[in-house]
């Protein structure tokens, strides 16, 4: 038993130190290969598409932090009435809060609504570049979940488990589905506004091959650490290095058997396929003026940094990668949600619209999945506190809010669910996370209790075990 461990430990500081940058890059399993790691024992069923998909990939616009659906997408005329009151104690009996009191004073939405397209789709004057779109989304008001705080909220939402450990969604699609793209991984991550609660624990594989992780890209210098060879060092020597690696880990794999090995060496080559192929992705000088302008795009801005992103994300899925997750910080609003939904409207709204607007020109929307949401709403109740500096805010709400979608197997122009007059409880078509989950995974004809993974004796899925389905309303 000793001696396994120190060979093991032996192993992984082998290759830590090997290879130069590019090593250290695989050794982190950073990069997900075109072929699966080597077959399980724990893989429970086959996890082929169940039937036909209408998508082939999925762009996720998250908005980690929790927009305010009451000042973007449900309006609700009585909360100006009753704003400075109290809810009535039948509505809030029973609620818990992450800083107010349940029996706060009533804020009213703050921006004026109007109805968008042939839809007749009611948004909010700080979208109207969305409003241009109207007719191609569906908008689902009627979400919900049961956490009340951002990082279990976040992890929830991304991978189906409030604790980090569980493989994300684009783990199970680039497990289920695989990979499309040649020289780019199957699962890409993108970030602007800041950090986010869930930490790297949203993208992880969990217990799935590491070859399925989600790669991060930065959006300054190299798109992923180490991916640049260091001077002196050329693609030959670069070349033969890896492939000494390789036949030392394919002897190695040849003894022990571990997928794990599999998985590196795959991530190896992926890695020095990327290097030629991600500066280049990166690179937005082959795009048309109209192009940048349309999404208000700006490498040399940081204020665009979410508007580069969906850009990119677009770059990205034209060249087969099956799940781009595009997170975006900023929207906790706890004080001063008037401006904070303004600003961050102000970072995003353009952006969002023009997606769907180049996807659909380009002949891409039709199998290409867009999501957008966060992971919960926010109180129809005032946040203030003079202790912590706040005023008109909005605390946590995870009773109901609301998330829209568009492209490959949505039903566009259409509002479904809803809630009650005050915002607060969904009281038409209840949507559970894992709904949207199951939802999505249909989209890309794959029956979410299919997608299973064996592990420790358990048959594991992104929804969990509890009865969910796809959303019909939202299907075309």
């Amino acid at each position: 038993m000793k001696q396994d461990l120190l060979n093991f430990a032996q192993r992984r500081q082998f290759l830590a130190d090997c290879g130069v940058g590019l090593g250290r890059c695989a050794l982190l399993s950073l990069l997900g290969g075109t072929a699966s790691a080597a077959p399980s024992a724990d893989i429970a069923v086959s996890h082929l598409p169940s039937f036909q998909a209408k998508a082939k990939r999925v762009i996720y616009l998250f908005m980690a932090g929790a927009p305010s659906q009451l000042e973007m997408f449900d309006y609700k005329p009585k909360l100006v009435e009753l704003e400075g009151k109290p809810l009535p104690p039948s509505v809030i009996e029973g609620q818990r809060y992450a800083f107010i009191q349940p029996d706060a004073a009533v804020l009213g939405p703050r921006f004026k609504f109007a109805r968008h397209g042939e839809s007749g789709a009611e948004l909010s004057e700080v979208l109207p570049h969305l409003a241009t779109v109207a007719d191609d989304i569906a908008i689902a008001r009627s979400v919900h979940t049961d956490k009340f705080n951002h990082s279990p909220a976040q992890l929830f939402v991304n991978t189906g488990f409030g604790i980090p450990g569980r493989p994300s969604m684009g783990s199970w699609l680039s497990y289920g589905l695989g990979n499309e793209a040649d020289d780019l991984p199957s699962f890409v991550v993108l970030m602007s506004g800041g950090s986010v609660s869930g930490g790297a624990a949203m993208w992880s594989s969990g217990f799935l091959p590491s070859s399925h992780q989600g790669v991060p890209l930065r959006s300054q210098g190299d798109p992923i650490l180490h991916i640049s060879s260091p001077p002196g060092y050329d693609t030959l020597a670069q070349r033969e290095s890896l492939d000494l690696i390789r036949q030392l880990n394919e002897q190695r794999l040849d003894v022990v058997g571990d997928p794990e090995i599999a998985t590196r060496i795959n991530a190896y080559e992926m890695a020095f396929r990327m290097q030629a192929r991600a500066p280049e992705l990166m690179d937005f000088s082959d795009e048309m003026a109209e192009s940048l302008a349309l999404y208000g795009a700006n490498p040399d801005d940081s204020k665009a940094a979410f508007a580069n992103n969906c850009l990119l994300a677009r770059r990205l899925v034209e060249r087969g990668v099956r799940f781009v997750q595009v997170y975006h910080n900023g929207w906790d609003h706890h004080s001063n949600v008037e401006g904070g939904v303004r600003n961050q409207c102000e970072l995003t709204d353009q952006a969002c619209a023009a997606l769907i607007k180049d996807l659909k020109q380009r002949g891409l929307l039709d199998d290409t999945l867009i999501v957008w949401g966060g992971e919960f709403g926010r109180t129809p109740m005032v946040e203030a506190s003079a202790a912590l500096g706040r005023s008109l805010g909005r605390d946590h709400h995870p009773q109901a809010f609301t998330m829209w979608f568009a492209g490959g197997g949505i039903r566009p122009g259409v509002t479904v669910g809803a809630t009650d007059e005050l915002g607060f409880h969904v009281v038409e078509q209840p949507i559970a996370i894992p709904d949207v989950q199951a939802t999505i995974l249909h989209c890309l004809g794959i029956d979410h209790e299919r997608l299973t993974y064996r592990y420790q004796g358990l048959d594991f899925r992104l929804t969990g075990v509890e009865e969910h389905h796809p959303v019909e309303a939202l299907l075309a």
